[in-house]
C-alpha cells in the first residue's frame, strides 16, 4: 500500500489505505486528459461545458452532509465548517459557470491599421493540479471548475491524507457529465509528480501548499517552460488602528485567527494593536481566545501528528528565546492544541518570521502606522491582510503600503467566490477564483482578418 490514507486526527485511527499510483496509472491518466482535451474540449462549446460546471455545482451543495463528514475524518476540520466548504465549493463553481461567457468574451482590440482584430480566449490542454489537505474541496473546486468550463483538462493530484475526498470530488465532476478523462484524480508520488510536469502534453501546473514544495515545482515547470500558479504559505497581518469598537475588533481577530483552527494560509496569525488599545485588546482577545471549546466544535483538532509536533516545536522555540504565552500551555493532547496567544516577540526569534499553522496568534504593539507598515512588510510572505480603522481614508492609505495581495478593511472573513485569491513575495505568484483566476491558464489566441 502507499501513503495515501485516511487517518482520523482526533483518535489516531487509520480507518482506510489506498495504494500509490503505478507509473504506467500515471501515463494513462495523462492521456486520458489529453484525450478528453482534443476530442471533447476543443469540440464543446463554452455554454455546454458552463452549464456540465452549473450542475457539478448543484451536486456539492447536494452532497454536503456527506462530503462534510468526509472530511471532518479526514483532516479533523469541525463538521459544520466541513459542510460549510462544501457549500461554499459549489458556490464557487455556479459563479464561474454564470460568468464564464462574460469573463471569456471576445476582446475585440482597436488597432491603428483598421483590420478586425481581437483576442479569443481558449483552454491550453492538460493543467496538473497539486492541492493540500486544509480545504480538501474549496482548493480544488477554485482551480478545477474555471479551467474546465475554459476548456483545459485536469489531472488532479490531491494530499495524502484525503483520498477520500479526492475520490468524491472526481465522481462530482463525472456524475455532473463532465467525459472521462477531463478530470483525473492521480494517487501520485513525489517522483511522479516530476514525471508528470515533464510530460509533453501537461501545458501547465497550479500548486498551493507550502512555500518548499511550491520552489520545488516552479524550479520543475521553468524547467519545462510550463505555466505555473503558486498559493503558497502567508503570515496575514491584522491590524487594529482606529476604532470606537474594541469589542468588533476582538470578535474579527478570533475569527480571522480560528477559522479551520487556525489552517488557513491567510489566517490572521500576527495581530498588530495601536498601544492606545493594546491592554484592553489583548484582555478582551485573551477572554475570547481561552472561551473557545473543542467539545463545543470552536475548533478541531490539527491535521495530523506531524502538524502537533511541528507546531509545538515552533512555539517551545519561541519560548526558549524569550517569547511570552498569554493563551494556552503548548502541551496538546493528541492532536487537540489549545488556542495560544504568543507575546514579546522580537525580531531576533525564529517565529517573528515563521507562519504558525495552527491556533497560536502572535500580538504585537505599535505607535504609529508606520510602525504598523513596517513590521507587517517584515515578513517573507505576502498574502492578505486586515485593517481595522474606522477612518477608511487612512485604511486604504495604509494598505497601499502593504506588500500583500490582498486587503480587507474593516472586517475579516470579506473572501468570495467571485473575489480574485492571491499572494506575493513568499506567498507564491499568479490569482485563483474570479476572472482572473479563470484567465490564469487561458490561450490569449490572437484572431486578425485581412481587409
Amino acid at each position: 500500500m502507499g501513503k495515501y490514507a485516511v487517518i482520523n486526527p482526533a483518535t489516531g485511527e487509520t480507518i482506510k489505505e489506498y495504494p500509490t499510483a503505478t507509473d504506467a496509472g500515471i501515463q494513462d491518466a495523462i492521456a486520458a486528459a489529453q484525450k478528453a482535451y482534443t476530442e471533447w474540449s476543443r469540440k464543446t462549446t463554452l455554454a455546454e461545458r458552463a452549464a456540465l460546471a452549473q450542475k457539478a455545482a448543484d451536486l456539492f451543495r447536494e452532497r454536503k452532509e456527506a462530503l462534510g463528514a468526509i472530511i471532518n475524518r479526514e483532516m479533523g476540520k469541525p463538521l459544520a465548517q466541513s459542510i460549510g466548504e462544501a457549500e461554499f465549493s459549489g458556490d464557487i463553481t455556479e459563479v464561474f459557470a454564470k460568468n464564464a461567457e462574460e469573463w471569456l468574451a471576445d476582446e475585440v482590440l482597436d488597432v491603428e491599421d483598421g483590420l478586425r482584430t481581437f483576442i479569443r480566449h481558449q483552454g491550453l490542454g492538460v493543467i496538473l493540479g497539486i492541492m493540500p489537505w486544509n480545504y480538501p474541496y474549496y482548493q480544488v473546486a477554485r482551480f478545477a471548475s474555471p479551467n474546465l468550463i475554459l476548456g483545459n483538462t485536469i489531472v488532479l493530484k490531491h494530499a495524502e491524507c484525503c483520498p477520500e475526498s479526492a475520490l468524491a470530488i472526481e465522481q462530482i465532476y463525472r456524475d455532473a457529465g463532465f467525459p472521462e478523462g477531463a478530470y483525473v484524480n492521480v494517487f501520485a508520488s513525489h517522483d511522479q509528480i516530476s514525471t508528470i510536469i515533464a510530460d509533453d502534453r501537461i501545458q501547465g501546473v497550479s500548486l498551493t501548499g507550502s512555500e518548499r514544495a511550491g520552489a520545488i515545482v516552479a524550479e520543475q515547470a521553468g524547467k519545462y517552460l510550463k505555466k505555473c500558479v503558486l498559493e503558497l504559505g502567508g503570515s496575514d497581518v491584522f491590524l487594529v488602528l482606529e476604532t470606537d469598537n474594541i469589542d468588533h475588533a476582538v470578535k474579527h481577530a478570533v475569527a480571522g485567527r480560528m477559522e479551520n483552527t487556525g489552517q488557513a494560509c491567510n489566517g490572521s496569525k500576527r495581530i498588530v494593536v495601536m498601544d492606545k488599545y493594546f491592554d484592553e485588546f489583548t484582555e478582551k482577545f485573551k477572554a475570547a481566545i481561552s472561551g473557545l471549546s473543542y467539545e463545543n466544535g470552536d475548533f478541531g483538532p490539527l491535521s495530523s501528528e506531524g502538524a502537533t509536533r511541528g507546531l509545538s516545536a515552533q512555539v517551545q522555540g519561541a519560548l526558549a528565546q524569550g517569547a511570552k504565552l498569554l493563551v494556552g500551555d503548548n502541551d496538546p493532547k493528541g492532536n487537540v492544541y489549545t488556542p495560544s496567544i504568543l507575546a514579546e516577540i522580537t525580531p531576533a526569534m525564529d517565529v517573528y518570521s515563521q507562519e504558525l499553522f495552527g491556533p497560536v496568534a502572535q500580538i504585537y504593539k505599535v505607535s504609529s502606522d508606520e510602525e504598523a507598515i513596517e513590521l507587517a512588510n517584515s515578513s517573507p510572505y505576502g498574502l492578505g491582510s486586515i485593517v481595522i480603522c474606522d477612518d477608511l481614508e487612512r485604511a486604504e492609505k495604509v494598505g497601499n503600503q502593504l506588500d500583500v495581495g490582498m486587503v480587507f478593511i474593516g472586517a475579516s472573513g470579506l473572501e468570495g467566490a467571485d473575489i480574485p485569491f492571491g499572494g506575493v513575495k513568499k506567498s507564491g505568484y499568479g490569482r485563483e477564483l474570479g476572472k482572473g483566476g479563470m484567465m490564469e491558464f487561458a490561450n490569449k489566441k490572437l484572431f486578425r482578418f485581412a481587409g
